[in-house]
């Protein structure tokens, strides 16, 4: 008798613990998703077209290499009116699973970009072509946020 009073004892603390540990959990409605590396652009005056030319040409081939070579997931180029004159008109964006994944490969990605995109040097002397064509206003990483279904 003694020990089936224990047993009971013991059985009726561990399911109180364990009813008081998913009680004290917080059930958040949403998780966290991928990371974005989100670049704000402004292309210059009547540069649109030769901005969208590179965009479709060497900057897609080095995006294709990076999904190609598991670095990033996605990528996109969102046009926006810009709301004044000093705003951007393009955002480049590159989704990465989350940020220790992008961490983790960056020499891996520094190593493709030399592959594709030629050495520092040849790599140094397109940003100065496309200083001529469009400016960079900053970068931002964001984190996508999953909304749960009700």
């Amino acid at each position: 008798m003694k020990i089936r009073t224990l047993v009971v004892i013991i059985i009726a603390a561990v399911a109180l613990s364990l009813s008081v540990i998913g009680f004290a959990q917080v059930k958040r409605p949403y998780h966290d998703g991928t990371v974005w590396d989100v670049a704000f652009i402004r292309m210059k005056p009547g540069m649109d077209t030769a901005y969208m030319n590179y965009l479709a040409t060497d900057w897609k081939k080095e995006q294709e290499a990076m999904k190609k070579a598991g670095i990033s997931l996605s990528y996109k180029v969102i046009a926006s009116e810009p709301h004044n004159a000093g705003d951007f008109n393009l955002m480049l964006m590159t989704e990465f699973k989350d940020l220790a994944t992008m961490e983790a490969n960056q020499q891996k990605a520094d190593d493709l970009s030399q592959t594709v995109s030629g050495t520092d040097a040849q790599q140094m002397e397109g940003y100065k072509r496309r200083l001529e064509i469009r400016e960079v206003l900053g970068n931002r990483l964001s984190r996508e946020i999953i909304l749960e279904p009700k």
